[in-house]
């Protein structure tokens, strides 16, 4: 069978088609079992690929989205990517899905995409120390500038609020301290999400392991989510919105917008540039 697929640029900055991170979407994945689904995400290679699907409820649509590794319950950049498919494909300016981790809303102005976070965040706290953290990503001790925490707005990810903008540039994890300090369970990997306030952008690195490997990834919509329940949970003063800088260190220059409204919702927006498009054939 033949399976068409788009690939997009989320987070894109300006009309750079080649910055943001790169997603691929299969519009309509239909007869792929979860194994082929899964394969097909290892083939590509991409940090995630997405699968469109038909709803069991009211949404637009089923999103599932797999790493090569796995598949996640919710991450920021497929979601916003699969959203411009979809909803161009229907002449749509917004969409909403289905995903493991809820429901999430998506709207579209002009060449931005903004998502609302798929629940509410919840945290916990970090066993490490504030020192401890700062030497796991190779930097002084004294680098971590606020409460480090772990966050969850769909996908848990570790906070690190640090001093300054040339800090979370000189950053280098160490992979085995990122491993014994920055694992999470539920995601059977380590990571880390550093944060400097910064002007006109905050600077923001997020870094992962993958089969013993330290990985940097050049836009994660999901942090950003997780970023905004940090502020929720730290006392931030409501409104709050930033722009975020990410993904130079990988040559994948990417802008992220985030916004905390007075109510506590979470939204993520970004710009999707569409790169290319073709189609697979599964034989047997």
């Amino acid at each position: 069978m033949d399976y068409a697929y788009r690939i997009v640029n989320v987070f894109t900055v300006g009309d750079d088609r080649f910055s943001g991170n790169p997603l691929c979407v299969f519009e309509d994945a239909r007869g792929l079992t979860d194994a082929q689904m899964q394969a097909l995400a290892r083939q590509l290679n991409l940090s995630e690929t997405t699968f469109v699907l038909p709803p069991a409820g009211d949404a637009d649509a089923h999103v599932r989205i797999f790493t090569p590794s796995y598949e996640m319950p919710f991450a920021g950049h497929p979601t916003l990517g699969t959203a411009s498919v979809v909803a161009v494909a229907r002449g749509r300016a917004s969409v909403t899905f289905e995903m493991q981790a809820g429901r999430v809303p998506v709207t579209r102005e002009g060449t931005r995409w903004t998502l609302r976070a798929a629940r509410a965040p919840t945290t916990r706290a970090v066993e490490a120390s504030r020192a401890e953290l700062a030497r796991m990503v190779g930097l002084p001790d004294d680098a971590v500038s606020d409460t480090p925490l772990w966050v969850d707005t769909g996908t848990e990810q570790l906070v690190i609020p640090i001093r300054s903008a040339e800090l979370v540039h000189a950053a280098q994890p160490v992979p085995e301290l990122l491993a014994r300090w920055g694992y999470a369970p539920s995601r059977q990997e380590a990571m880390a999400y550093l944060v400097a306030e910064d002007t006109p952008a905050w600077t923001v690195r997020f870094f992962f392991t993958s089969h013993g490997s330290v990985i940097e990834d050049p836009a994660t919509g999901s942090a950003c989510a997780n970023l905004g329940g940090w502020m929720l949970a730290t006392g931030r003063a409501l409104p709050v919105e930033v722009t975020l800088r990410q993904g130079d260190a990988v040559k994948r220059p990417s802008e992220l917008g985030l916004r905390v409204a007075s109510d506590r919702a979470i939204y993520v927006s970004g710009q999707v540039i569409q790169l290319g498009y073709g189609t697979v054939r599964l034989v047997d």
